[in-house]
């Protein structure tokens, strides 16, 4: 089996690690290929580019994993849009043998939820240009490739922390992390697991779903994940936030840009019922394992 990702940055690079380590041949499209490990065949691609490399014939599975060069609608409609638009072109004009072509999105489609729980029957309606345009690429993703024989799968992740992905841990070490007056409530997954789904969803015997949200087990109040890692710093408790600047319900940001989730409690239970089990269940596994990795724990 061959695998060609599709984006080859942080989350993507780490499960084609995962994925060659189970025995499969992986190509990674990148701007700058030298920078992959060896186990993966990097290969220099653009995908705003409708210039695209061949995909290798025996391509059974493809992962999109896009990102943004910078916070701006026109970014992100250039990298979602036309990025994905692009790979699927090269996809379905290769004459490969793909099966499944996963697309990396986002729980920010969904918007805010006053806090309450959601799941993917709940009709998704982002509050800022990022989540409406990873929408609009869903949407493609399923068009494009209805009637085709190619299984679409949609991974909607939520905020990834892990490695290099410490501006929680960075803001309690600095003294700068505020606690919001308002009840909060956050959805995260480590880089690690989020890795680890998108080859079990490429490689289970099953076809899967089109549709899982990428959460772990545990949706936690921002001011609890600040609240433990100052404890586990043995630093003190960050400050409470004034509430006459706390934004209830945590939505947008102004002007319609890349908000920080909304207030929502995001369910794995899909994802977990065709048999994924998350190394790091809740974000205290996860940042412990962070802070005893990079030996940022207070003596």
């Amino acid at each position: 089996m061959t695998v060609l990702l599709a984006g080859c940055g942080d989350l993507g690079t780490e499960a084609g690690l995962r994925f060659a380590a189970a025995g499969h041949r992986v190509v990674g499209w990148r701007r700058s290929p030298g920078k992959l490990p060896a186990a993966i065949e990097g290969v220099a691609a653009d995908l705003s580019s409708s210039e695209l490399p061949p995909l290798p014939p025996d391509t059974t599975a493809v992962v999109v994993a896009i990102a943004a060069d910078s916070a701006t609608e026109n970014a992100y409609r250039t990298a979602y849009i036309d990025g994905l638009a692009h790979v699927l072109d090269a996809v379905t004009d290769s004459g490969a043998a793909v099966r499944r072509v996963l697309f990396v999105s986002s729980t920010a489609v969904y918007g805010d939820a006053a806090g309450g729980w959601i799941d993917e029957r709940t009709t998704p309606e982002p509050g800022g240009f990022s989540g409406r345009i990873i929408r609009e690429a869903e949407e493609l993703l399923f068009s494009r490739l209805n009637g085709t024989g190619i299984a679409p799968v949609v991974l909607r992740l939520g905020g990834i922390y892990g490695p290099g992905r410490t501006r929680l841990i960075d803001q309690v070490r600095g003294g700068t992390a505020v606690i919001p007056a308002a009840s909060r409530f956050t959805n995260r997954i480590h880089r690690d697991d989020a890795a680890a789904a998108i080859v079990h969803l490429c490689t289970m015997d099953a076809i899967p779903g089109p549709l899982y949200a990428g959460v772990d087990n545990e949706p936690a109040e921002l001011g609890q994940v600040l609240g433990f890692l100052a404890a586990e710093l043995g630093l003190p408790q960050p400050a409470l936030e004034p509430t006459s600047v706390s934004t209830p319900g945590g939505g947008p940001t102004p002007g319609g840009g890349p908000s920080r989730g909304g207030n929502k409690r995001v369910s794995n239970a899909l994802l977990r019922g065709t048999g994924f089990e998350f190394q790091y269940p809740s974000f205290r596994e996860g940042y412990r394992a962070m802070l005893a990795g990079t030996g940022v724990r207070h003596p």
